[in-house]
């Protein structure tokens, strides 16, 4: 599959990989838009735009990666390596990409 299609499956809250990263355990989803209300926010300076926008602030969506070292990265940006290749594919739901990837076998597949 390409990025276009991944990104398009990214959209509808699925997660997708590339069969070359470190492990089923790596993938990418959707993080969408939302207010966020300032009793919600802890750090600044986002506590300081939701004040001066009236007690909330509009967060913009992205995609975020989860790694194989089981942590969170938000605002992931593709190289052009990933925006070229043709090795993504979409990942178990139910498995939360611990599954084969691409493993067209798999019951519990979006």
């Amino acid at each position: 599959m390409n990025f276009g299609t991944a990104l398009e499956a990214l959209k509808q809250s699925k997660k997708v990989a590339r069969t070359g990263w470190n492990g089923p355990s790596q993938y990418l989803f959707y993080l969408p838009s939302a207010v966020v209300p300032i009793e919600n926010i802890h750090t600044e300076p986002l506590r300081s735009i939701a004040e001066a926008n009236g007690g909330s602030v509009e967060c913009l969506p992205a995609i975020r990666l989860k790694n194989a070292q089981e942590k969170v990265m938000t605002g992931w940006v593709p190289t052009v390596s990933d925006l070229l290749a043709e090795d993504w594919c979409v990942l178990c739901d139910r498995c939360d990409g611990q599954c084969e990837l691409c493993d067209e076998e798999c019951e519990y597949r979006f």
